[in-house]
């Protein structure tokens, strides 16, 4: 079983940066794959980006490539999300995700946080 809590959301002017954060439970957070994904009101959730377990292959949404990192330490069991050039469609609950198998884009992991608004302004 793994408890995941992300943190780090808030309110942002357009162009502005936030980072966010999942801090894992357990002591196998390092055989994970991990991901970010959103949802905006009304909207279904959609994937942001994704790391594997060693951090060493990530995969990012279009929408996010060149703005948004992902990344992870495994010696803290945390994963991040660094968001940078903040969009006002940006704005959503942003939630972590793990799973024990190949990193994945879908929505097929098995543990998943609450969630962190993200609310950027125009």
């Amino acid at each position: 079983q793994v408890q995941l809590v992300e943190s780090g959301g808030g309110l942002v002017q357009a162009g502005g940066s936030l980072r966010l954060s999942c801090a894992a439970s357990g002591r196998t957070f390092s055989m994970y794959a991990m991901s970010w994904f959103r949802q905006a009101p009304g909207k279904e959730r959609e994937f942001v980006a994704a790391i594997s377990w060693s951090g060493s292959n990530t995969y990012y949404a279009d929408s996010v490539k060149g703005r948004f990192t992902i990344s992870r330490d495994n010696a803290k069991n945390t994963m991040y999300l660094q968001m940078n050039s903040l969009k006002p469609e940006d704005t959503a609950v942003y939630y972590c995700a793990a799973r024990r198998a190949a990193v994945t884009t879908t929505p097929r992991y098995d543990y998943w946080g609450q969630g962190t608004q993200v609310t950027v302004s125009s």
